[in-house]
């Protein structure tokens, strides 16, 4: 298995089973926060601070490291333990950040382990945060939200 990398993932169940997201950026990004913000919601943790992703076929899979399963940082509370699921499918990268972002974005993709995901450059500080990813996923499951 790769080494794994410094995000966060969560999935979230539609039509064709559990599709995720893996929330990247820098420690005190807000990773963290925002997926318990999406957990509210009805998504589910897969990993959080630290993810294993591999290749199958032309699609992307996150599980956690087996000491970190089913916890997540809650900032200022400590790590806390939450549902979590053991897998899902990775539909989407999306860059943490907070700052404004460009309103209409071009689209981008990323390759990672030979598979290309959407990209998205996310200001994780709105409550319309949530619902911004939402409709991204909604996109990236039946079309491309922007041209890519």
């Amino acid at each position: 298995m790769n080494p794994p990398i410094h995000a966060t993932a969560v999935a979230r169940a539609g039509q064709e089973g559990w599709r995720g997201a893996l929330l990247r950026g820098p420690p005190g990004s807000g990773k963290s926060d925002l997926a318990l913000r999406l957990i509210d919601q009805g998504w589910r943790l897969v990993a959080d601070d630290y993810v294993l992703v591999w290749a199958s076929g032309q699609t992307l899979h996150a599980t956690a490291p087996e000491r970190l399963s089913g916890r997540i940082e809650a900032r200022g509370l400590g790590i806390v333990a939450t549902p979590a699921l053991v897998t899902a499918r990775m539909i989407l990268i999306v860059d943490c950040m907070q700052q404004t972002c460009e309103r209409m974005p071009e689209g981008d993709r990323e390759t990672i382990h030979g598979v290309r995901l959407p990209r998205l450059r996310l200001d994780i500080r709105p409550a319309s945060a949530v619902r911004t990813l939402d409709l991204a996923m909604d996109g990236f499951n039946r079309r491309p939200v922007w041209p890519i």
